[in-house]
Parts: C-alpha cells; sequence; structure tokens
C-alpha cells in the first residue's frame, strides 16, 4: 500500500465506516425490533451510542492531542469494536444488549473524531480537498442502503447483525493502512479542551450543529419503522436513505467552490433552515413525492452543517487542539444533544407517530436561530492560540 496517496487511504477509511453506517442506521432498529424490543426501548438503545460518544470521544481525543496520535488509537478502536460487536451475537434482552451497545459504541464512535482530525491534518499538509475525501464514505453509504434493502428483504433480521459485523472488521483491517503522519502535540499545562470552552464564538458553533444534527433524531431512530408501517418496501426505504445522500454527495463534491462562497456559519444556519422545511413535510405526509423532496434536504440539513462545522474548526482552530475540537463536536452534536432528543424520540413516536417530526423542526428553529448568531459574531483572532 505505499503508493497509495493519503487522501485515497482516508477515502478508504470514510469508506469503510459509512458502509457499516449504512446497514445500521437503517436497519439496526429493525434487528432491535426482532428481539422484542419495544419503541421506547429502542430509542433508549439508539441513545447509548451518542451519550457513550459524549463521554469517551473527549477523553480518547485529549490523550491524541497530548500525545500527537492518530492511526495507532484509531487501529485499537477499531479492534476492540469488533470484538464487542461479535457479543451481540449471543445476547438477548433489553438489559444485555443495552450493556452490549455502551461497550461497542465506546470503541467504534471513538474512530470518528480522530478520523476527521487527521484527515484535515491531510488537508492542511498535502492540499487535498476534504469534501472529495468525505464524499466516498456518502457514495458507500447509499450503496449499502439500497443493496441492504434488496438483500435483506425477505431475509431473517440476524443477517443485519451478521452484515453489521462483517463491515466493522473490515474497518479494523482499513485503519492498519491509514496515514501515519504524527500531529503537533499540546504543549499546555491545562486539559486542550479548557481553551476551548472558553472561546464563545467556538461554544456557539457547537450549540448551533448539537440542535441541527440532533433534530435528526425521528428520523435516524424511526424512520425506518414509520415507513415501513405505512407500506413501503425495503428497497423503497433504501431508495429514500440514498436519496438524501446523492444530494450530500453533490454538495461534498463541490465544496471548494461552495466554501468560495459561503462561510462555515452560513453554511450551518442554511443547515438548521432547510432542517425547519425538511421536517415539517416530512411530518405532514406519507405520500411518496414529498418525502423525496424531504429526504434531498437531507443535503443540506446533515452535509451543510457538517462541512460548516469541520470547516470551522480547521478555519480558526490550531492543529494541537484539532482532534479535542472534533471530539467536542461529535460528543456534542452526534453525542449529548442527539442523545436527549433520540430518547424524546422514543418515547414522542411511540404516542404520536409522524407528528414527532414537527419537535424536531422546533429543534431545527433553536439551532438556525444560533447559526445566525455565529455569522454575526466572527472569531475575532482567527484561531485560539495553542
Amino acid at each position: 500500500m505505499s503508493a497509495v496517496s493519503n487522501p485515497v487511504r482516508l477515502a478508504f477509511y470514510y469508506g469503510g465506516y459509512f458502509a457499516v453506517t449504512g446497514i445500521l442506521l437503517p436497519f439496526w432498529p429493525v434487528w432491535l425490533s426482532s428481539k422484542g424490543l419495544g419503541a421506547a426501548e429502542i430509542g433508549i438503545v439508539l441513545a447509548a451510542a451518542p451519550f457513550v460518544r459524549g463521554f469517551t470521544n473527549p477523553l480518547i481525543a485529549q490523550y491524541a492531542d497530548r500525545r500527537g496520535l492518530r492511526k495507532p488509537l484509531m487501529t485499537l478502536m477499531a479492534g476492540a469494536a469488533t470484538l464487542s460487536f461479535a457479543a451481540y451475537g449471543v445476547t438477548d434482552g433489553f438489559w444485555p444488549i443495552l450493556l452490549v451497545s455502551i461497550l461497542f459504541f465506546m470503541f467504534w464512535s471513538s474512530t470518528q473524531p480522530l478520523g476527521e482530525s487527521l484527515t484535515m491534518h491531510i488537508v492542511r499538509q498535502e492540499g487535498a480537498n476534504y469534501g472529495r475525501i468525505r464524499l466516498w464514505g456518502s457514495i458507500t453509504f447509499i450503496l449499502t442502503a439500497i443493496l441492504g434493502g434488496r438483500v435483506l428483504e425477505g431475509s431473517p433480521p440476524s443477517l443485519i447483525y451478521l452484515l453489521g459485523l462483517t463491515g466493522i472488521a473490515l474497518m479494523f483491517v482499513i485503519c492498519l493502512i491509514l496515514p501515519k503522519s504524527r500531529m503537533q502535540k499540546s504543549t499546555q499545562h491545562r486539559l486542550p479542551i479548557v481553551p476551548l470552552l472558553k472561546s464563545k464564538p467556538f461554544v456557539i458553533m457547537l450549540g448551533a450543529a448539537a440542535l441541527i444534527q440532533s433534530s435528526h433524531a425521528v428520523v435516524y431512530g424511526f424512520g425506518t419503522i414509520h415507513w415501513k408501517s405505512i407500506g413501503y418496501s425495503e428497497t423503497t426505504i433504501g431508495m429514500f436513505w440514498s436519496i438524501g445522500v446523492i444530494a450530500e454527495i453533490i454538495l461534498f463534491r463541490y465544496s471548494a467552490i461552495v466554501l468560495r462562497y459561503l462561510k462555515p456559519g452560513i453554511l450551518i444556519a442554511l443547515g438548521g433552515a432547510a432542517g425547519i422545511a425538511r421536517w415539517l413535510i416530512t411530518g405532514s405526509t406519507d405520500a411518496l413525492l414529498p418525502l423525496i423532496i424531504a429526504q434531498v434536504l437531507h443535503g443540506l440539513t446533515f452535509g451543510a452543517t457538517h462541512l460548516g462545522a469541520i470547516h470551522y474548526i480547521s478555519d480558526y482552530i490550531p492543529p494541537s487542539l484539532s482532534a479535542t475540537a472534533q471530539s467536542l463536536l461529535a460528543s456534542v452534536a452526534m453525542g449529548f444533544a442527539i442523545g436527549i432528543t433520540t430518547l424524546l424520540a422514543g418515547s414522542l413516536y411511540g404516542s404520536i407517530g409522524s407528528q414527532a417530526y414537527f419537535a424536531m423542526a422546533g429543534v431545527a428553529v433553536a439551532g438556525t436561530m444560533l447559526g445566525g448568531l455565529l455569522v454575526l459574531m466572527p472569531p475575532k483572532s482567527g484561531v485560539l492560540e495553542s
């Protein structure tokens, strides 16, 4: 693999990571349901991932910044994730499944912010394009969501577990070939998290991204279950998931052009505004065409928000704090915030069904307001001192 460029190696990483996501995000709730878990219990199990991410990611990332390490930690975490996910194969009942979920996500989720930090380091060092590296994750998500829907249609839910385990084991192999670049160590006596949390613009960015990304809780947790309940097939559901990611791919493909005209804060606010429209549409109708339009908006609700947050960190945070900054983004935006909303989503969906999307529209409104505030209050110094 010595002749393979670093951006290509990172593209393999995103491809593998989101291939697993393409199986687990749409179909893991179906496996949980097959184990006899109800809507509220499924919500709790799914919420375990972001809550665990919220606690463990910053701890691991601060160690990574102190040591300047990325690849060795990612490989270790991917191997441990493979072993812990295998335990699902011999697990039944709500509490055992919840315990295995906590163990698995403690390892699995920690690889993502480290991978983002490593990627942005290569972007700065070699002039690579983040969007073009990241889009391969979106492409594999689409392929696995579509092919997974077709393979799983009429198949036992146990196949979902087998596909997930295979993908996670492959991720361990991919981590072995990642770039060996050693990062600048953090030289601060205080923890790397301290100066980040003292930066008001950074905290506002975290809040905006957290609200907008957590507004996806209902569709992530119960979109597949709801669409099945109103008569859509697994193949059509796979299409629903993939449509939004196609829009996401287009955004990432042309991200360099987009970022010439739109600052990171504007992208975050745009993602929030799209979220308001998306959740109002999804909660109002079960018709095919409006649902397709709503899924297209995923390219903004997730894609623009993610792109804005990642480039905000790249533009304004020094490399010695980058892993901690990325872990805070993962732990707050895709951790505590979405964990809380996922717990609420389980209760809301169980009681009011698709009208739970209206609550998500309200969350997106709050995120849009913070995004607008971020646009009006850019960092004064450009970067934080490391």
